[in-house]
């Protein structure tokens, strides 16, 4: 399995390629994808969970069309720092995708991403209905970004 540090993120994007952020849930899968200078995460349409074979090939064909070099896996940490079953479950995709792509994955602390997606929704003046939407892929966006500005930290700091 191919899973990867931050540190170790640079050496594994080739130029014009970009990044992928994924926030999973339940029902849905939200993404985000970074533009191709790693600066900023794009939110993208969120995919609707049906059986992991069609959830996979439906995610790879949409992150080969963005060009993505990388997957980021929005890990649910609990807020005391261990490891529940959400984040099994995360781990548990990983496990599955990894034999279906050459891309690396890399784990980020997602604590707290839905609640800061949740609330730029609402200061958006998004509808509840229109929110419920939203709030996978702002979520991803909030993970993606996190990653995009640690990389950047790193660059900065060589």
């Amino acid at each position: 399995m191919n899973i990867i540090d931050v540190e170790e993120l640079a050496t594994h994007l080739q130029p014009g390629e970009t990044l992928a952020g994924l926030d999973l849930g339940d029902k849905t899968i939200g993404i985000a994808v970074s533009d191709a200078r790693l600066s900023f995460a794009h939110p993208r349409p969120v995919i609707m969970r049906k059986k992991f074979t069609q959830d996979a090939q439906t995610l790879l064909s949409l992150l080969e069309g963005e060009k993505a070099g990388a997957i980021v896996i929005g890990l649910p940490v609990n807020m005391d720092g261990s490891h529940g079953p959400r984040a099994q479950k995360s781990r548990a995709f990983v496990r599955n995708m990894a034999p279906l792509t050459n891309l690396p994955f890399l784990f980020w602390d997602e604590r707290l991403s839905t609640v800061a997606a949740e609330r730029t929704l609402i200061e958006m003046d998004f509808s509840r209905a229109r929110r419920e939407g939203k709030i996978d892929s702002a979520a991803a966006s909030f993970i993606l970004q996190g990653v995009l500005d640690r990389l950047h930290h790193l660059r900065n700091s060589d």
